[in-house]
């Protein structure tokens, strides 16, 4: 999970608490994270700026950069971007840039000034989904694409939302939202994209990854 919200959020302080031993831990499901990278790097050009919001260590920031001019990082946990620039500067990446802040808050992207945002592991955490896809849909050129990969619990079997809820009460977790992959590709579609689509990538069934557009 990496951290963002539409505004200022106090479970800032829970990832600035795990970043160190976030950025240790290896992925959960390397073969699918290979083939999303491999479809979020298809649809990038040489000349576009791409964004990565909720970006924690700055693992898919880097990961693009080579294919990018610019990368952009925004996560508001410190301790998370601190960890993506010293990472930027030990691999020797110069077009990447880490910013501490949230979606919507002022930043320095312009309207229509970005080519693609990436969102992995950040829609389940933020609490208003409505105001953060208006504004990556804001954030884009037309014709600019969106890519997330997000968990969505709802039609688990496991009743999720009462024991994450429990498990934020004693600080073992953030808050998450428990939302379907049906629920999620209609609001983007309300929010304005076009072409959403959802490629297979053998991730599990919890994860939706979801491939879009602006008109």
């Amino acid at each position: 999970m990496n951290a963002l919200a539409a505004s200022p959020s106090p479970d800032a302080h829970f990832w600035d608490k795990i970043a160190t031993k976030y950025s240790r831990q290896p992925v959960a499901d390397p073969n699918a994270f290979e083939r999303k990278i491999a479809i979020t790097r298809s649809l990038l050009r040489s000349t576009d700026r791409v964004l990565d919001l909720g970006c924690g260590t700055g693992s898919l920031v880097l990961r693009l950069a080579p294919f990018a001019a610019q990368a952009y990082g925004l996560d508001y946990s410190q301790a998370m971007v601190r960890i993506a620039r010293d990472k930027a500067v030990t691999l020797g990446v110069q077009n990447a840039t880490f910013e501490v802040g949230a979606v919507g808050t002022p930043s320095s992207h312009e309207p229509a000034s970005l080519d693609g945002v990436t969102a992995y592991s950040l829609l389940h955490l933020v609490s208003d989904r409505t105001a953060v896809l208006a504004e990556i849909h804001r954030l884009l050129r037309p014709g600019g694409f969106f890519v997330s990969s997000t968990v969505c619990l709802a039609h688990s079997r496991v009743p999720y939302a009462p024991i994450l809820a429990v498990m934020r009460v004693l600080g073992l977790a953030p808050m998450v939202q428990v939302l379907s992959a049906g629920t999620l590709h209609a609001e983007m579609r309300a929010a304005g994209f076009v072409d959403v689509r959802m490629p297979d990538v053998g991730a599990s069934r919890e994860i939706a990854f979801i491939v879009a557009r602006k008109a």
